[in-house]
């Protein structure tokens, strides 16, 4: 194998890669990147058995073939040669060696055979359709936060990517939830979206797909069965397997009948939080909400470092209500908040609070209260 790579074309394809690599491995091929040359180019495979990154790149190549190399040890060295160097990469199979050559810098790379990398199976996928990668983007990058890092719930650890309803019209949906937050965020179907069954993409996978989704105007390939879910661009392919679990029914925590409406700012909301919130303890980082006549006071008392409070000018017209939240649960659902202002909903002080994005009922969050 023998071909010619500019060095940003190899640090890109490269570095897709090796971000599936686990650093621990007990599986000594599972750290090696896969490369195979062909007379259309050159393709970069990584996989953790759980998920499988390709990534095809421009390339010269004058002989094809294919060998595994340390995925981390190449990445460094792209990383490290000049800016708009030539890259040759040749591989022989008597010495076991991956010669990388730029400029003045050569290096000589052990390997492993092809044969022994594990290529993830091809699935049959039932349902394929197109989305924009700025949706899409939406859709995850909204919803990750909640996401559950308990490894005893591991249906809760990803996020549930399904077909729904909402007014009347079908909607692609994603959820996630750890139990004490929830993010539910729709988008219109897209066509040949009907049949997708449900599933609950991992975090790793949620994580690795936003490198699909820089570019706000692609079209990305969705494919998806009872198994997998495959994201593709015309030069990168995202395959994972999905978590075999059920997930809640998450309707249920939504609360329907909160009738305390607040509207504030949210970046205001979420810069006041994050200044009381400095006071309060690690563990609990419990904040106060009193809610009067177009009036909020955040307020922290923590008893072994001090206490704070911040008013701020609101919209609310209803009942005196306090009420205490995790303060950072209410930055990061603040933080989400496209549009100006958040609205709260309320029932009690005991109750599930819903918030929403001004008048945008497609983005909804739950966050359950805490006592102070």
């Amino acid at each position: 194998m023998k071909f010619s790579i500019e060095r940003a074309v190899l640090v890109k394809a490269v570095s897709q890669a090796q971000s599936v690599v686990e650093r621990r491995n007990t599986i000594p091929i599972l750290a090696n990147v896969l490369i195979e040359a062909t007379p259309e180019g050159v393709s970069f495979r990584a996989t953790d058995l759980d998920t499988e990154v390709v990534d095809q790149a421009a390339a010269q190549v004058e002989r094809p073939g294919a060998t595994t190399v340390s995925a981390v040890m190449l990445n460094e060295i792209a990383r490290k040669l000049p800016d708009g160097a030539l890259v040759q990469i040749s591989s022989d199979d008597a010495s076991g060696r991956l010669s990388v050559q730029a400029g003045r810098s050569s290096f000589s790379l052990a390997t492993l055979p092809r044969e022994d990398f594990p290529i993830m199976a091809s699935s049959e996928y039932g349902t394929r359709f197109k989305a924009r990668a700025d949706v899409l983007r939406r859709l995850f990058d909204k919803a990750k936060f909640a996401i559950s890092t308990e490894e005893t719930r591991y249906y809760l650890n990803g996020v549930y990517m399904h077909v729904a309803q909402a007014d009347g019209a079908p909607v692609l949906r994603c959820v996630a939830t750890d139990g004490h937050r929830l993010a539910r965020i729709d988008a219109p179907l897209p066509v040949g979206a009907d049949d997708m069954p449900g599933v609950i993409v991992p975090r790793k996978t949620v994580a690795e797909l936003r490198k699909l989704l820089d570019d706000d105007t692609a079209e990305i390939s969705v494919s998806v069965s009872e198994t997998k879910v495959r994201f593709a661009t015309p030069t990168l392919t995202l395959t994972s397997k999905v978590i075999d679990g059920t997930f809640p029914d998450y309707s249920r925590v939504i609360p329907l009948n909160n009738a305390r409406k607040l509207e504030v700012d949210a970046a205001d909301f979420a810069r006041a939080v994050d200044r009381v919130a400095t006071v309060s303890s690690e563990r609990s980082r419990a904040v106060k909400l009193a809610l009067d006549q177009d009036r909020l006071i955040l307020s922290v008392n923590a008893p072994d470092a001090g206490a704070a409070e911040e008013e701020l000018i609101v919209a609310y017209a209803d009942d005196p209500l306090e009420i205490g939240f995790n303060a950072k649960y209410l930055q990061e659902i603040a933080s989400q908040v496209d549009r100006d202002n958040a609205v709260f909903l309320f029932n009690g002080s005991g109750d599930a609070a819903l918030i929403r994005e001004g008048g945008d009922q497609s983005a909804v969050y739950v966050v359950m209260p805490m006592r102070v």
